[in-house]
This record gives structure tokens, C-alpha cells and sequence, in this order.
């Protein structure tokens, strides 16, 4: 005679454990979020520089690498930016094969190859200021303070949107929620403006990291119209 399945029932307060587990975690994972320290610097007007793209059609050749938890990846890509608002990003893994393809309109991000490019990439603005361009919605609660040759904004009120510039280029946009960096993105000097430079994306509660090293930048006469499809 088969043996009949069984249901064993849950211990006395076995979901009251759960949720508290739960909510452990979630409170562990928030504290791996550095806190915010305060806007650094004297108070100054609340004046962005422009960081609109270079008004031509540029090729940038990078480097990649992204780990999270249970994933890592590595390979080459490019980016073909067209100004004033339009980017098609191409990954390839290490031995050539398409890793996927993203294309950035505006607001909108498109990943035609499904969701597991888009996991590799930072949000909107996030991926817009990796090209150097602060892409953030204006608020009436923006606050600017001047340290030396560095400008920070905040903008905004949790989430807050946080922007350094140096020399009026911008160097750093941190996403803090709850008072804690959640995501950040720097560049070095160089980067996506010159020759070469390096990247970073990082998203603390995801432990997610995406870092490219720019090697080339070529300016070209334009872009064929299916890139946007």
C-alpha cells in the first residue's frame, strides 16, 4: 500500500517567528546602507551646472563587470549617444556572445533581450549621470553648499538625490532614502569626457556593483535609425 502524504502542522507561533526573522533582515540589510553624512561646504545658490550631452554623435568602447550575490559577468560594450537624449548601450561577454542591449530615450529604458540586462543596470537618472548628465526632476526643496572646487546639491526630499561636481563635471549622484546611501554612482576625471575612465554603480541593499572602464571615445556623423528599435 503506498504510504499516505502527511501534513505536518506548524509549530505554535511559527509565523509570528517568521515575520520576525523577516523583519530582522530587512533592518540588517538597511544598516549595510551608509548613513548620509551632512551636505559639506559654505551655502551658495542653488544653480546646476549644464550637463546636457556634447552636441554630437559620439561611439564610447568600455570595459564591464558586474557581481551580485549569485551572479558575476565581465566583457567589453559600447555606447552610441546621440544628444540630446538618446543612448544604445551593447554588452558582450567575455567570449563575444551579446550579453544584451539597452536603449535609453529621456525617461524611458528599453531592453529588448528581457529583464536580465536591466538587472545589470543602475536606474534612469543613475544611468544618465554615468554619461555625465544630471537627470533628476527638479524640487522646490534644492539646497547647494560650495567646498573649495566641489559643488553639492541635494535634491528633493526621501528619496533625496544627491550631486557633486567638480569643476562644474559632475563626479557623484547618491540616491538616499531613510537617511541612507542606498545607490550611488561615481566617475573619475575623464569619464565619459575624455579618452578613458572609470565607472561605478553600486546598490548597497542589493550588494549589487557594476563598475566599466572607458578605453575609447570616437566621434562619428551619426547613427543608423534601426539602432532604436
Amino acid at each position: 500500500m503506498a504510504a499516505r502524504s502527511a501534513i505536518v502542522p506548524r509549530p505554535r507561533g511559527y509565523h509570528s517567528a517568521m515575520r520576525i526573522a523577516l523583519v530582522a533582515a530587512l533592518v540588517a540589510l538597511a544598516a549595510c546602507a551608509p548613513k548620509a553624512p551632512p551636505l559639506a561646504g559654505v551655502p551658495a545658490p542653488a544653480r546646476l551646472p549644464a550637463t546636457a550631452l556634447p552636441p554630437v554623435h559620439r561611439q564610447l568602447t568600455f570595459r564591464w563587470s558586474y557581481a551580485d550575490p549569485d551572479l558575476q559577468a565581465r566583457g567589453e560594450g559600447a555606447a552610441r549617444v546621440a544628444p540630446p537624449d538618446s543612448v544604445r548601450l551593447d554588452l558582450f561577454l567575455g567570449n563575444g556572445v551579446s550579453g544584451g542591449r539597452a536603449i535609453l530615450i529621456g525617461d524611458s529604458l528599453e531592453t529588448p533581450d528581457g529583464d536580465r540586462v536591466r538587472s545589470y543596470l543602475p536606474p534612469v537618472p543613475l544611468l544618465w549621470a554615468a554619461l555625465g548628465r544630471l537627470h533628476v526632476a527638479p524640487a522646490p526643496d534644492t539646497v547647494a553648499r560650495v567646498d573649495g572646487d566641489t559643488l553639492r546639491v541635494e535634491i528633493g526630499h526621501n528619496p533625496v538625490w544627491r550631486a557633486a561636481f567638480v569643476h562644474d563635471e559632475l563626479r557623484r549622484v547618491d540616491l538616499i532614502e531613510g537617511g541612507r546611501i542606498r545607490q550611488s554612482l561615481t566617475l573619475d576625471a575623464g569619464a565619459p569626457r575624455g579618452q578613458a575612465g572609470h565607472i561605478q554603480y553600486t546598490h548597497t541593499g542589493a550588494r549589487r556593483k557594476l563598475e566599466l572602464t572607458i578605453v575609447r571615445v570616437d566621434t562619428v556623423s551619426g547613427f543608423d535609425a534601426a539602432i532604436w528599435r
